[in-house]
């Protein structure tokens, strides 16, 4: 329920996360270190919004940074007030969702990294296994179509406002050159 996301130990969870990555401002220009204070003034009004169906996220800004082998790689940069929001939704859907995923999975997964990965394969190597298949979908993310992640989420959530939460972040479009454009399909592009 959406009650769970916004309840006060979920949020002060997510809020931390958003003050330890610090991270560039978004549209609004609302900093990292400002955020705490914002809320504890503003958590009231927030939390109804949110609740009521009433709460627009803002567009992401949109910014180039250089990649290790050369090229750039777009970004969109999330108010920090989105971000502690979306933090507080991914929470609870990892929550809901991760117990579902392969033993196996190692991307994007709590306490699972690609270190956790390379000594599982260490391990299958010492039993005998002579086989180690990597699987990554360059830009898989990227590529997301909006309809049917939404129509997979619903199958599993019943409360539509969280549901309108998610397709909110998702089509909240992105900023470049002052001119805010639609997205179709991917979610808000977020540094590692």
């Amino acid at each position: 329920m959406l009650e769970d996301i916004l309840d006060r130990r979920n949020i002060e969870k997510s809020l931390v996360q958003v003050e330890k990555n610090k991270g560039a401002s978004g549209i609004d220009e609302m900093t990292w270190d400002s955020l705490r204070t914002y809320v504890s003034k503003n958590w009231q009004v927030l939390r109804s919004e949110i609740l009521d169906g009433k709460y627009v996220s803002m567009a992401v800004k949109e910014v180039e940074i250089d990649k290790p082998q050369g090229g750039k790689r777009i970004l969109g940069i999330p108010t920090v007030v989105d971000r502690m929001i979306g933090q507080a939704v991914a929470q609870w859907l990892t929550y809901q969702f991760d117990k579902n995923f392969s033993e196996r999975s190692y991307g994007f997964r709590p306490h699972r990294s690609a270190h956790h990965a390379v000594l599982q394969a260490y391990e299958y190597v010492k039993e005998g296994k002579e086989w180690v298949i990597e699987l990554d979908l360059e830009s898989f993310f990227n590529r997301i179509n909006h309809d049917r992640l939404m129509s997979r989420l619903a199958s599993t959530i019943t409360d539509k406002r969280i549901l309108k939460l998610i397709r909110g972040f998702l089509r909240s479009g992105i900023m470049a050159g002052g001119v805010i454009s639609p997205r179709r399909e991917g979610p808000p592009k977020a540094p590692p």
